[in-house]
């Protein structure tokens, strides 16, 4: 098979990111395989696994945004902010109104800061946080990070539960929405369950569960369900370049395009004239010049 491609797993509760990827690596015997965006082991939904060279576009997906489709349990607040921690507050959620809930969620849309679960995996000198809690060592002081929220929408409301659709950006914890949520209505709150519903161009309608998966590989019949990892990068502006631009493209020189760059730091795909993938172009040093960011051109792209 190629190994030049992205997978678009519907991640299993119960399995961490790490297990699709061996589960895949298994499946392809591909030792070269990266993921794009961690979910927790209860979480499901759109995971993308990158197979050989196509590993090297995964930074670019960090940026994209991600949906997800969440269930809150307001009464009880854990010290995971999830469904598998233990209880540490209790309250009464009984007489929360559907307008109390929106405008209370209206605090958690736009730039924010927000503060990790105890439990995640950001290190602090080196250790994992949920290393530190699961030790019972004490625990450093929590460390706020900025993140953005595009938008929530409250899908469905019966107390005690609240489900939620929201678009955020990169190391956003929707527990942790959860959780604040609950502070803020003073009756404790969880999340029982979250599935991501999009992550930039891939969307769960199409993700492939474990099995198809399986069954795809074993049928040699993988070429359904990979994509060209072009996708990750289909919204930049394209370059079709000849094979004088192609030669400084495999030998690492700037190419003249004659085509000026919108931003300091803009990038751009660069493809043959038949249609092959050749790599990711920055601007150069003289204005309609770019140069060489990432170059594939001596993969097996069928």
């Amino acid at each position: 098979m190629s190994f030049f491609s992205v997978l678009n797993v519907n991640k299993p509760q119960g399995w961490t990111s790490f297990d699709v990827v061996a589960f895949v690596r298994r499946l392809t015997k591909t030792k070269r395989i990266g993921h794009g965006g961690t979910l927790d082991p209860m979480a499901t939904g759109v995971l993308p696994v990158f197979l050989g060279q196509a590993t090297r576009l995964v930074e670019y997906l960090a940026d994209a945004h991600k949906t997800y489709r969440a269930l809150v349990l307001f009464g009880a607040a854990t010290d995971t902010y999830d469904a598998e921690g233990k209880i540490t507050f209790t309250g009464d959620p009984s007489q929360l109104t559907f307008e109390q809930v929106r405008e209370a969620l209206a605090g958690f849309t736009g730039d924010l800061q927000q503060t990790p679960p105890p439990f995640s995996a950001i290190k602090h000198k080196g250790r994992p946080l949920y290393s530190y809690a699961r030790a019972g060592d004490p625990m450093p002081e929590p460390v706020q990070r900025r993140v953005k929220v595009y938008g929530i929408e409250i899908a469905d409301f019966r107390l005690p539960a609240l489900t939620l659709e929201i678009e955020c950006g990169k190391g956003t914890y929707i527990r942790s929405i959860a959780h604040d949520l609950g502070q803020k209505l003073a009756c404790g709150a969880h999340l029982a369950s979250l599935t991501r519903t999009r992550f930039g161009p891939f969307d769960l309608s199409s993700a492939c569960t474990t099995d198809e998966l399986r069954e795809s590989f074993e049928n040699v019949d993988w070429g359904k369900v990979v994509y060209h990892p072009d996708v990750v990068i289909g919204s930049w502006r394209a370059a079709i370049i000849d094979e004088g631009n192609e030669r400084r493209l495999r030998n690492g020189q700037e190419l003249n395009l004659n085509a000026p760059a919108s931003s300091e730091n803009e990038l751009c795909r660069a493809y043959s004239a038949d249609g092959r993938f050749l790599g990711v172009l920055r601007r150069g040093d003289s204005e309609g010049w770019w140069a060489p960011n990432k170059v594939f051109l001596s993969l097996d792209q069928t």
